[in-house]
């Protein structure tokens, strides 16, 4: 496949920029020749996938974190609709995070990757699409790969974000949610799934996930797939900082699922609006891009993901 890799050069600390040359020649002993763009700043990404997919690339790559992977996956769509529905989306990871690669069992070796970009194989893959009001206050719609998520996930986001991640992913993760938890108070949300009634819930934490993993390794969604037709949501209500402390495990390994305060359903359209008492606001793999009011509608095998 005509391969293009957009690479975010300030992903893995910096270091992705820093070692291109050599990063660059193992892709081109492994490939051949391939296309590429660098990111310049936020959403560049989305500009530069857009334009290769015109350009007649079949695969788009995305060499850098879950940030990364998701404008790149912005860029596969223009004006509601997927630009080549049979195009491939792959993955270098090069980020602090790492989630979407978890879902995969895929490691961080570069080897790994051009192992899989080389190879033929390809699977459907589902795309979920997020209408929601921007942080001007505007309507916006931002299409995810991995989990979009709302409540103390998206303060821990942005506290994960503004910080160094000098601690590496997980402790970052780690310490943003101590810091989220002490900072957030449960919110009352109206919830409707599939156009059915609606249901005022609780909600500490509420993801809508297409993969499993969020926050730096967070085993929220063991159970869902990225070709099943369906996202996964999982319920948080009443936890506090005293049940992160106590249970953290829980959250990593998946036990989680069994506590009172969580509760699981399947849906294919899940829609979200606050009830009163300030806003709520959205994590969007690992960005903070608004808050509800939103819809999340999930678009089956919209695109394909580049597999081993």
């Amino acid at each position: 496949m005509k391969t293009f890799l957009v690479v975010n050069p300030r992903s893995a600390n910096g270091q992705t920029g820093k070692r291109w040359a050599e990063i660059s020649a193992q892709v081109s002993r492994a490939l051949g020749d391939f296309g590429h763009g660098f990111t310049q700043g936020g959403m560049d990404a989305v500009r530069i996938t857009r334009q290769a997919l015109l350009d007649g690339y079949e695969c788009i790559v995305a060499v850098g974190g879950d940030g990364t992977l998701n404008e790149v996956t912005n860029g596969f769509f223009e004006d509601g609709k997927a630009l080549n529905p049979n195009a491939a989306l792959g993955l270098i990871p090069r980020g602090t995070g790492g989630d979407f690669r978890r879902t995969f069992g895929w490691d961080l070796e570069l080897a790994s990757s051009l192992e899989r970009l080389r190879s033929g194989a390809t699977e459907p893959f589902d795309v979920g699409r997020l209408e929601f009001t921007d942080n001007a206050g505007q309507p916006a719609t931002r299409y995810f790969a991995n989990i979009a998520s709302f409540g103390v996930s998206a303060v821990v986001a942005q506290e994960v974000n503004q910080s160094s991640k000098a601690l590496g992913g997980h402790l970052s993760f780690m310490w943003g949610t101590l810091k989220g938890l002490v900072k957030y108070s449960e919110r009352q949300v109206r919830l409707s799934v599939d156009g059915g009634p609606e249901e005022v819930v609780s909600v500490t934490a509420v993801a809508v996930a297409n993969g499993r993993y969020f926050g730096s390794g967070m085993f929220v969604a063991p159970d869902a797939v990225t070709h099943d037709g369906l996202f996964d949501v999982t319920i948080w209500s009443n936890y506090g900082l005293s049940d992160f402390v106590l249970k953290s495990k829980g959250v990593y390994n998946g036990s989680h699922v069994n506590w009172k305060g969580t509760r699981r359903l399947r849906c294919r359209t899940l829609r979200a609006e606050p009830v009163e008492g300030g806003d709520v606001f959205l994590d969007v793999d690992g960005e903070t891009p608004g808050r509800l009011p939103c819809t999340l509608t999930l678009l089956p095998g919209a695109i394909r993901l580049k597999v081993l």
